[in-house]
């Protein structure tokens, strides 16, 4: 047997052993059920749906639109998000169970990004994040979100003493998309 057909013979025996390995992976997570279908990663699901998002202060005219889907196998939730004075941002939420919090990276159009962390507290999920503005100064940003009949509030406020006091940002309803 010449050089080039051995090499033929090793790689189809690496590729049988490879296939065979992860059967036995898939038959293993399978046996101990989904990876993400612990309660921890449904406390968020609340916030699922096609929205359209009012400010509180003023909720007869839409301000935005936004949709809330599983991604990943039910693992993650993504959130697209287009207001109407231009801003668009994703969100990616998650329940880390490395850390045992829930994580959420929001990006903007805008070059907008925030990393927020926290828990489900009281019925209310609640994020944090650090921000760190260009002039060196930072603040917290944190995002409350409930559920209020069949509409979703998020509420964001901002601390500037690292979280003894909190002034308001925003205060959004969300509504099934064509019931406003």
């Amino acid at each position: 047997m010449d050089e080039s057909a051995k090499r033929r013979r090793a790689i189809g025996r690496a590729a049988i052993a490879i296939v065979a390995l992860a059967g036995v992976v898939a038959t293993a997570a399978a046996a101990s059920g989904a990876p993400c279908d612990s309660p921890a990663f449904r406390q968020f699901d609340f916030w699922l749906g096609d929205w359209d998002a009012y400010d509180v202060a003023d909720s007869t005219k839409a301000v935005g639109r936004g949709q809330v889907t599983k991604m990943l196998g039910g693992c993650a939730l993504r959130e697209s998000y287009r207001q109407n004075d231009g801003l668009e941002g994703e969100s990616y939420s998650l329940w880390d169970a490395s850390r045992g919090m829930w994580h959420q990276s929001w990006v903007t159009n805008r070059g907008g990004l925030l990393l927020l962390d926290g828990h489900l507290e009281r019925g209310r999920m609640v994020l944090t994040a650090q921000e760190k503005k260009s002039d060196g100064t930072s603040s917290l940003l944190r995002g409350t979100w409930w559920v209020e009949g069949r509409e979703v509030r998020e509420k964001a406020e901002r601390s500037i003493d690292g979280g003894k006091t909190w002034t308001p940002v925003f205060d959004m309803v969300f509504r099934p998309h064509g019931k406003g």
